[in-house]
């Protein structure tokens, strides 16, 4: 088993395997193998130690992953909330920050309902 930037990579196709890892997403994961000159549908598990190396070396110096890359997004928020942008203060208010609407859906932001009492005729 691989392990790249703090992260155990499971025995799957390269491409997959290193969207595991904070950070990099599919097209990231592409790039990666294309600059390597790894087979992205080779498994993990077949890959020789000179290439997990090299995978290692080109993710830790292209790319802002893992604590580093989660360090950054709390510190851009905690500016925004700082500040108190708009963006800022839907964070602090734990609302949708990016224009959704709240009357019906935000479930996931807003947590589970409070039931209000109706309103009497």
């Amino acid at each position: 088993m691989a392990r790249i930037a703090g992260v155990d990579l499971p025995n799957k196709h390269v491409n997959i395997a290193l969207t595991y890892i904070y950070g990099i997403g599919r097209s990231s994961a592409d790039a990666i193998c294309e600059k390597t000159k790894i087979d992205p549908n080779r498994m993990m598990n077949d890959l020789t130690q000179d290439e997990v190396a090299d995978l290692r070396a080109i993710i830790d110096g292209e790319f802002k992953v893992e604590g580093r890359l989660r360090t950054e997004i709390g510190l851009n928020i905690k500016r925004l909330m700082d500040i108190g942008c708009y963006r800022g203060l839907r964070h602090r208010k734990g609302l949708p920050v990016r224009g959704q609407r709240t009357r019906t859906n935000s479930r996931t932001r807003k947590g589970k309902k409070k039931t209000v009492a109706g309103k009497k005729k």
